[in-house]
């Protein structure tokens, strides 16, 4: 980031979006659907699949979930985003001090790093099937492909980091002119399946009987597990945490000309995140019924590869749409990267930046089991991203009417606020603590992190406000 007040190329990094530079509701829809109709799909779906889901809790579950998530857009987010205009990275920076959100974008930017990183593993998955590279899934979380699977992995990714680095206006247009061929392809992927497993009736589909059978077969080879109901919903309403309840889409709406953008994250919810999911889970149990030894991995245990998943429905069609749709995601979730490390380093360029970026994701992405982690992963992602959204959301509609300073670190001059900080590292801290050692799914963590963070930033800022106040009057 510059450190004046120049719009760094339409950017506008250190101020205001003005007037002029507004976007209409149609730029929003498209962005959304490019982005949430893409590569996770074909890693998340099946995930669902092998975590022992019902077909009647899925359907019911995304739907609800998914909602939400629309709803925490639409009224969290974009009141804000409209209000202020500011990136999530200037806000936060004049509430919480340059020092601190320097080492939040250090967090920030590593988490993107990840996520994109699974999306280089879906497209290599996908690369490597006409040319017979096996992606192999090791046991061990940091454990490698194979050779050849490792070496395309950094061929895929090298392409990918050096089209983000061109800038957020070229990863924008590949996505806008994705988007409807893939939603396409991904109704297709879904439509294709149930006619393999002879499906194609209402009744048919209600029972679920293939859908049982799937997994059965899963729960034999893999062990026994569940994913229930609100499990479902929970994950479809928090999976993207970070974006809605920790405000990283508050850069994207500083552009919204009307409340109405704040409705775009639906057509992503809805097409991606609901009737892709639902596809690409059909495309795993189709290839358990029709050749279920494709569905093993070389340990004996069922793993999802998005490439073949897709090939064995669609063919060369299905191989291009999991090529493409890891692209899209990983595009601009490498250019957020490079943005948030380059707020760490605000003399360096956006462009270095984001290469580098796309080199952590390369090397992230060289271990496949981390994408077939991908469930765990986003609440996590979610858990220690999202809180600090709870700041800038009191912060915004609270502080005020307690008597207290808001954007109490560009007013004071810290570089650190430390009631910020302390609100946001402790709840992460308890729910790190309970993810990892006590079982707790991930995704149940992020709204009381939330909370949490809200309150202590509240509570904390009326004592360090008052104790400062009180300090200058002694002095």
């Amino acid at each position: 980031m510059n450190q004046d007040n120049s719009n760094s190329g339409g950017e506008f990094e250190r101020e205001p979006v003005p007037d002029a530079a507004l976007l209409g509701s149609g730029k929003f829809w498209g962005m959304y659907a490019g982005e949430h109709a893409a590569g996770t799909e074909f890693m998340i779906g099946p995930l669902f699949l092998a975590a022992g889901a019902s077909l009647q809790d899925l359907v019911l579950g995304l739907l609800l979930g998914n909602f939400l998530a629309v709803l925490t857009w639409r009224f969290l987010v974009t009141p804000i985003a409209m209000a202020k205009r500011m990136t999530l990275y200037y806000q936060l920076e004049r509430i919480a001090g340059g020092n601190l959100v320097k080492f939040y974008n250090l967090v920030n930017g590593l988490l993107f790093c990840f996520l994109a990183g699974a999306m280089v593993t879906v497209s290599a998955s996908a690369v490597g099937v006409p040319f017979g590279i096996a992606f192999d899934v090791p046991e061990s979380m940091f454990g490698l492909s194979n050779p050849s699977f490792t070496g395309l992995v950094a061929i895929v990714g090298v392409v990918i980091a050096v089209v983000a680095a061109g800038g957020y206006e070229r990863v924008a247009r590949v996505a806008n002119i994705a988007a409807p061929w893939m939603i396409a392809v991904f109704a297709a992927c879904g439509i294709v399946s149930l006619a393999q497993m002879e499906a194609t009736s209402l009744a048919a589909f209600s029972e679920g009987k293939f859908w049982m059978d799937a997994v059965s077969f899963v729960q034999d080879k893999n062990g026994p597990q569940s994913f229930g109901f609100w499990q479902i919903v929970v994950f479809a309403w928090l999976c993207n945490g970070a974006m809605h309840f920790g405000m990283a889409d508050l850069s994207i709406f500083r552009f919204a000309r009307s409340k109405a953008s704040g409705w775009a994250p639906a057509i992503g919810m809805f097409l991606g995140h609901y009737m892709a999911w639902i596809a690409a889970a059909l495309l795993l149990a189709a290839l358990i019924k029709l050749t279920p030894e494709l569905a093993l991995g070389s340990d004996g245990k069922v793993a999802a590869n998005p490439g073949l998943l897709a090939f064995q429905s669609l063919g060369w069609t299905g191989i291009l749409c999991v090529v493409i749709a890891g692209w899209t995601t990983a595009n601009p979730t490498i250019y957020r990267a490079g943005l948030a490390f380059q707020g760490v380093l605000p003399s360096s360029s956006r462009t270095a930046m984001t290469l580098v970026a796309g080199a952590v994701a390369t090397i992230a992405g060289a271990f496949p089991n981390l994408s077939a982690q991908l469930l765990d992963f986003v609440g996590t992602y979610g858990t220690i991203l999202g809180p600090m959204g709870a700041v800038i959301f009191v912060d915004f509609y609270l502080m005020k009417k307690f008597g207290l300073r808001d954007e109490y670190a560009v007013h004071s001059g810290t570089k650190v606020n430390i009631a910020v900080m302390v609100s946001w590292l402790l709840p992460v801290a308890i729910g790190l603590y309970l993810i990892f050692q006590q079982g707790l799914f991930a995704a149940y963590a992020v709204v009381p992190c939330w909370v949490a963070c809200g309150v202590l930033y509240l509570v904390l800022s009326k004592f360090t406000q008052n104790h400062a106040t009180n300090e200058g009057t002694t002095a």
